[in-house]
C-alpha cells in the first residue's frame, strides 16, 4: 500500500478542457479517497482533473478516445520536440483552421494539432463529426498563446507517474488487485434517455454500457477495490449502484453554449470498498 500523497501545494489544473471534466467536483470526488491504496485506476481519463489534483503514484489511466490518450503520452515522452512543434503555431482565425484542416501523420504532430485546437476552439471544448474530423469553430480568444507551455511542462512531470492506454473500461482494471482505487467516470447516458446529452452520450456510450459498467465496479469492489463511481443524479443510475454509498454534489453547468441554458446541475458519487 502506499500514501495517496495528496498535497494542494503541488495540484495542477488539467492540460485539457473535456466534456463531463470534473473540475469543479474535485475536493468532493478527493475526500472519499481512502488514505492509502495501491494502484490508481482511472479508465474514463478525459481531462484528468482528479489525476492532477492528486497525482497518486502507480497510476494507470485510460480512454477510448485514442487521440487524447496519444496527446498525453507526447507530453509525457517528447515534450520539448511537441514544444517545438507548437512554436510555429499561432493563434489567428486563418492559422487555426488551417491547422484544423491539416492532417498530420506523426504522433508528435498529431498531438500538437490536438493541443491547439483544443486550447483555441468555441468554448474550449473537443468535438467530432460522424466522420471523426474535428469540427468546433475558432473560439475568438486573442488573449490566449497558442499553447501555455508552463502547463505542459508541469504536466509532463505529472505523467511520469502514469501509464497511459486506450481502450475499453473493463479491460483496463480486470485486474485490479485487492487495495487499489479505480475511479469511473463514464459519460453519463440514463435510461429512456432522460438526459440532456442523449444524442452525444448514446452513440458513445449506452444503456447497456452503463450496465455493464456497473456489474463491473461492483465485481472490482467485492474484489477488494476501493470503487469510486461518477454518475447522472437519475433514478436509473441509482438502481444500478443501489448496493453503493450515494453522494449528491452540485456544480455549475458549463456545457451550453449560450449562458441563459446553464445552470446548477446535481451529479452523483457512488462508492463501495
Amino acid at each position: 500500500m502506499i500514501n495517496k500523497s495528496i498535497n494542494s501545494t503541488i495540484s495542477i489544473p488539467p492540460m485539457i478542457k473535456w466534456p463531463g471534466g470534473k473540475r469543479a467536483l474535485v475536493a468532493d470526488i478527493l475526500h472519499l479517497f481512502p488514505d492509502k491504496f495501491g494502484s490508481y485506476f482511472e479508465p474514463f481519463f478525459g481531462g484528468g482533473a482528479v489525476f492532477f489534483a492528486a497525482q497518486p503514484e502507480n497510476s494507470i489511466l485510460s480512454d477510448s478516445n485514442e487521440q487524447l490518450i496519444n496527446a498525453y503520452r507526447q507530453v509525457r515522452d517528447n515534450l520539448k520536440p511537441l514544444i517545438n512543434i507548437m512554436k510555429t503555431y499561432k493563434n489567428s482565425e486563418r492559422d487555426y483552421y488551417a491547422v484544423r484542416s491539416a492532417s498530420p501523420k506523426t504522433n508528435l504532430k498529431r498531438a500538437a494539432r490536438f493541443l491547439y485546437l483544443t486550447r483555441l476552439s468555441f468554448n474550449g471544448i473537443h468535438r467530432v463529426n460522424l466522420k471523426g474530423e474535428f469540427n468546433v469553430p475558432y473560439g475568438y480568444k486573442a488573449h490566449l498563446e497558442a499553447f501555455d507551455e508552463d502547463q505542459l511542462q508541469r504536466a509532463s512531470i505529472a505523467l511520469q507517474r502514469a501509464e497511459l492506454f486506450s481502450g475499453d473500461f473493463e479491460d483496463l482494471t480486470n485486474n485490479a488487485k485487492s487495495g487499489d482505487l479505480i475511479y469511473f467516470d463514464p459519460p453519463y447516458t440514463v435510461a429512456h434517455a432522460h438526459n440532456g446529452f442523449v444524442k452525444y452520450n448514446e452513440r458513445i456510450f449506452s444503456w447497456s454500457d452503463q450496465k455493464r459498467l456497473a456489474r463491473h465496479a461492483k465485481a472490482l469492489a467485492y474484489r477488494g477495490c476501493r470503487v469510486i463511481v461518477s454518475n447522472a443524479d437519475h433514478e436509473s443510475v441509482h438502481e444500478l449502484y443501489r448496493e453503493f454509498d450515494c453522494y449528491k454534489v452540485s456544480r455549475a453547468s458549463i456545457i451550453a453554449a449560450s449562458s441563459k441554458h446553464r445552470g446548477q446541475v446535481t451529479e452523483s458519487i457512488y462508492v463501495l470498498g
